[in-house]
């Protein structure tokens, strides 16, 4: 009998990938995706120091999207995570996909993201 590989495992692997090119150092730091069912996360991460600087969420009390599992929500966060980091003054960073394919919810929230100053 074939099992059938989870489609987590599987973008575990292409994140494991994706993290052994992308690496967020001081100048650029790593802005890392994370896309639920009903939610999505953004945090922009200092790899050399493993300290998170600015995290963006749809479960932020400042959103105001009531249906958070949208492109449109997920565009917003993007602009919410790019306000966030133009205030720690960071302007570029490294986009770190998560392992997703790079449509729908991951491309609206780097579309939001660039929208609101964020360079990469």
């Amino acid at each position: 009998m074939l099992k059938k590989i989870s489609s987590n495992a599987t973008r575990l692997k292409r994140h494991g990938r994706v993290r052994a090119k992308v690496f967020g150092t001081t100048e650029r730091p790593r802005l890392n995706i994370f896309r639920s069912i009903n939610h999505i996360y953004g945090q922009i991460i200092n790899d050399e120091t493993g300290i998170t600087l600015v995290s963006a969420s749809s479960l932020d009390k400042s959103f105001k999207n009531p249906k958070s599992s949208n492109k449109k929500a997920a565009a917003e966060v993007g602009k919410m995570i790019a306000e966030r980091a133009t205030k720690k003054k960071i302007k570029s960073v490294v986009f770190d996909r998560g392992g997703y394919l790079f449509h729908g919810r991951v491309k609206e929230f780097a579309e939001g993201a660039r929208g609101g100053g964020l360079k990469f």
